[in-house]
């Protein structure tokens, strides 16, 4: 065989390597680019999806939304509902073949609640022991009720029974810490080149504002059965052009579909369109802290003239449902609550918004001047116009606009930066209601309305002391009415979950949280 033959079939073996690898790498867009992936710390869904890769909680949720094992492989609770006592897998390891311990989990948990790290969803773990007196500052967070027992069982004590508390531990929030990575870079260790992960896949590069690259991690203690080999998250806040790298055959799975497009998407890959009902609700937050929000007439004024079927026909092309209540239908046990205008014609809900609007001093001669803030997207830019329409159509607002890159939004909205109105969305953390209603809680690191009610507290509270009780249900719904009441929100719309699917993408399954482990998926030639 000459050189050049042996050279030419060198390049072609390598291009088939090269090929094979490709092919065997999922790309999945992503919205908005993630403000972190530290477990702790993230806030968005864009980020959460890519945590889920890299990092595995003690359960899972499966697509019904039940907890099932994960990093660790059994549990038991003991007959007061409060214990908890988990056993990890012998053969759980990080990303680099230490073994994961019982006081990874301890780590974090403590992290999580420790006010001064400002976690987000801190207020997930509100059932443990002393979580609440610790957030609000009354504790130190190794009074957190967590334990561990040896190396791989860790016990949790709650304060109270609660029934969603296995779910509350598939989220992020709630995952292990490498303790040396956090001692070595601090804050900073959910960075390429330094974060380790107890997942299916490491994190192998981070391009901002491009992409996300993952690889399999072959020391997930599962490692044998995750088949796709890399992972690409692409951040692409324009869903135009998310849409065209999807038919470009750039993107096996898109994060959404543009609105506008979703009858002649229907009409020409509907077999690749796949719908289903999430648990989200789309809403317009209200900073409720200072004038002119801080008035309920004129908040219930501004809701009261906004027409949700509207929006969800002839923005939304359909593909989601008007929003009255706050907590979406399809919760586990709970009946949504609705405001009594919900059932009023349109002419006397636009009446009784004039009359609230004038009783809160505002007039044609005198309108409200307010500002409605968005993170850049066009979606969101038009609901954004339409609100701002029906305003000033109906009450004569004037409404200032003003779209942000979404790391600066979040940042402004955590901050109490926005001073008005912003958009915003609240996406279901498992299938119980308290986890709407928590969220305008006084001291929710998510509250970003600034709602502080000491009625609207104290209902949570007689809900959470009930356990599993009915009559823990009849709280929380009564705390919904009251909040509706109160009005230091807005819903529009309750989401459906959209994506396009590649036909390659195998085993995909739809979820009423969204949650996609790319473990569980294969791709086909």
């Amino acid at each position: 065989m000459s050189w050049r033959l042996a050279a030419v079939l060198a390049l072609l073996m390598l291009s088939g390597i090269v090929c094979a690898a490709s092919e065997n790498r999922l790309r999945i867009g992503n919205n908005a680019e993630p403000e972190s992936l530290d477990p702790q710390r993230a806030s968005s869904v864009s980020a959460l999806n890519i945590i889920r890769d890299l990092d595995e909680g003690l359960v899972q949720l499966d697509a019904q939304g039940q907890p099932q094992p994960a990093a660790a492989q059994s549990w038991q609770r003991d007959a007061s509902g409060l214990v908890y006592t988990f056993t990890l897998r012998p053969s759980a390891r990080w990303s680099d073949g230490s073994a994961l311990q019982a006081q990874d989990f301890v780590a974090a948990l403590r992290r999580a609640v420790d006010p001064r790290n400002g976690a987000p969803f801190a207020q997930l773990l509100s059932p443990i022991a002393q979580a609440e007196a610790i957030m609000a500052g009354h504790a130190t967070p190794e009074s957190l009720g967590v334990a561990a027992l040896d190396a791989q069982q860790l016990r949790i004590t709650l304060a109270r029974p609660t029934p969603q508390f296995l779910a509350l531990l598939a989220h992020p929030v709630s995952f292990p810490l490498h303790g040396p990575s956090w001692q070595r870079y601090g804050a900073g260790f959910a960075r390429a080149g330094r974060m380790l992960s107890n997942g299916a896949y490491q994190l192998r590069d981070w391009v901002v504002h491009d992409r996300i690259e993952l690889v399999r991690n072959p020391h997930y203690w599962n490692a044998g059965t995750v088949r796709i080999a890399q992972v690409s998250y692409y951040a692409i806040d324009d869903v135009d052009a998310e849409l065209k790298r999807y038919l470009a055959g750039e993107l096996d799975i898109t994060a959404q579909i543009p609105l506008v497009q979703a009858p002649q998407l229907r009409r020409e890959r509907g077999a690749e369109l796949r719908l289903a009902p999430y648990l989200g609700t789309y809403y317009l937050g209200l900073n409720v802290r200072r004038a002119p929000l801080d008035d309920p007439r004129l908040r219930r004024a501004l809701s009261l003239a906004i027409d949700r079927k509207l929006i969800v026909d002839k923005v939304m092309n359909g593909l989601a449902a008007p929003a009255a209540s706050w907590v979406p239908p399809g919760t586990a046990d709970y009946s949504p609550q609705t405001p009594d205008w919900a059932q009023w014609p349109r002419a006397q809900q636009l009446a009784e918004a004039r009359r609230l609007y004038r009783e809160a001093g505002y007039t044609s001669e005198h309108p409200l001047h307010i500002e409605l803030r968005y993170n850049q997207h066009d979606d969101h830019r038009r609901i954004a116009i339409v609100v701002a329409a029906m305003w000033k159509q109906w009450l004569g607002v004037q409404t200032q606009l003003l779209g942000e890159e979404n790391k600066v939004f979040l940042a402004n909205r955590r901050a109490g930066h926005i001073t008005q109105v912003f958009r915003a969305s609240w996406i279901a953390d498992d299938q119980d209601a308290a986890g709407f209603l928590q969220v305008l809680a006084s001291g929710n690191g998510r509250n970003d309305t600034g709602f502080a009610d000491a009625a609207y507290d104290a209902l949570l509270a007689q809900a959470a002391a009930q356990g599993e009780a009915p009559s823990r249900r009849a709280r929380l719904e009564e705390a919904e009415r009251y909040l509706l009441a109160q009005q230091p929100l807005i819903p529009l719309y309750f989401y459906l979950s959209k994506h396009l699917l590649s036909p390659r993408v195998q085993n995909w399954q739809d979820h009423v949280l969204d949650y996609h482990y790319s473990k569980d998926l294969w791709l086909a030639p």
